[in-house]
């Protein structure tokens, strides 16, 4: 075994599902080492036909205590790496680094009442991680995931959203939760519509929650479109929610990995 070989892990892919002709999500299978805490990402790795091996991070949208990893990814047209893992069947291999990365993770936050959510695109990943973790609805009175997509049809996991605040174990705590999705192409049905920052400057966001977006009580993680993070989190230190640093606690967690 080769040093860079000690690194990572030989997974193979359980299934993979095709949800629009950009996205798609993949399960493979888990090493017994493997660690990590909701919210954080992994490299994964897949070997072109020349042999070389092309890594890119994606967060884990399965639960730390799952037997095997739930990634979600979108197409890159002509992309380097995207364009050798929509090619993987079930039963191919997939590279997994042993070590897991990043700090979109409930220890950002010493205290908060409310947690909100704030995903676009694949960004949502590692708020399902999160969800599918006990702790988060310990800590928190109430939990408000907004996910932003372009059409409905790109908004994926929506079985899984519906089905978390039934879950056994949760003995009654779901209600903690509410979801908001969001549309920015086109009209849903029960959805909102309008970019993020629009919908936060707006006031709409916080009337379709019934809450209030204020530093004393909201914690806040983004995830997704570096545009969307960078705008978001101007919007929000107008406000006076600040983004949170080991040598600094604030308001606002984010996770930016392409």
């Amino acid at each position: 075994m080769t040093v860079s070989e000690e690194k990572f892990t030989r997974q193979r892919l359980l299934e993979v599902q095709t949800l629009t002709p950009t996205l798609f999500t993949l399960r493979t299978t888990r090493d017994t080492g493997f660690r990590f805490t909701a919210g954080q990402f992994a490299r994964l790795g897949v070997r072109k036909p020349s042999g070389s091996i092309v890594w890119r991070a994606y967060s884990m949208v399965s639960a730390p205590h799952d037997e095997f990893l739930d990634f979600f990814s979108i197409v890159v047209p002509d992309g380097e790496f995207t364009s050798e893992l929509s090619r993987l069947k079930p039963g191919d291999e997939l590279l997994v680094d042993k070590q897991a990365f990043g700090f979109l993770t409930l220890d950002r936050f010493i205290d908060g009442r409310d947690l909100w959510l704030l995903g676009t695109g694949t960004g949502i990943a590692p708020f399902l991680s999160i969800l599918q973790d006990f702790e988060v609805w310990q800590r928190f009175e109430r939990i408000i995931l907004v996910y932003s997509a372009r059409t409905a049809s790109e908004l994926a996991y929506q079985d899984l959203i519906r089905e978390l605040p039934q879950r056994d174990y949760l003995e009654g705590l779901g209600s903690k939760l509410t979801y908001l999705p969001v549309v920015t192409r086109e009209q849903m049905p029960g959805a909102l519509h309008g970019r993020v920052t629009t919908l936060i400057e707006n006031g709409e966001l916080e009337r379709a929650a019934d809450l209030q977006l204020e530093p004393e009580h909201s914690r806040i993680m983004l995830c997704g479109n570096p545009q969307m993070i960078e705008d978001t989190r101007t919007i929000l230190k107008a406000r006076d929610l600040n983004l949170s640093l080991t040598r600094r606690p604030g308001q606002v967690a984010v996770e930016n990995y392409w």
